[in-house]
């Protein structure tokens, strides 16, 4: 059952950021991604506000926590994720995992972006379809 509340809160995630990136874009435009910034921002402050929330809560608002943390705020930005996890090493007093975490998640990442980029283009220049 919790891959539905999952599912669910996924699809909404996924429509709220299609339309607020947009929205945000249309009202910023310029070469500079603010649509994506401002919901990778705007999930970040909900995640970390969500984390202390359910934190101090009951264990019966699991599936409520499932449906916005993992479901909602999952589909409108796993960047949301990525900042409480190293939100809780750093309070953790795991600093150097923190700095480690993130600067492999950003050098791997657009490193391998890159690699599956040309990837597709060689692919595409040796004749197979895209």
């Amino acid at each position: 059952m919790q891959w539905v509340y999952i599912a669910i809160g996924g699809a909404l995630g996924s429509v709220l950021r299609f339309f607020l990136q947009g929205h945000i874009q249309k009202s910023l435009p310029g070469a500079f991604p603010m649509g994506t910034l401002g919901v990778n921002l705007l999930g970040s402050l909900v995640i970390g506000f969500l984390g202390g929330w359910f934190m101090a809560s009951q264990p019966s608002t699991g599936h409520l926590r499932l449906f916005l943390m993992v479901g909602v705020l999952g589909g409108f930005t796993t960047f949301s994720s990525f900042s409480l996890e190293n939100m809780n090493l750093l309070r953790d007093g795991h600093g150097r995992l923190a700095v480690a975490y993130i600067l492999t998640s950003n050098v791997l990442g657009i490193g391998l972006a890159f690699a599956g980029f040309f990837l597709a283009k060689a692919l595409i220049r040796s004749g197979g379809e895209p």
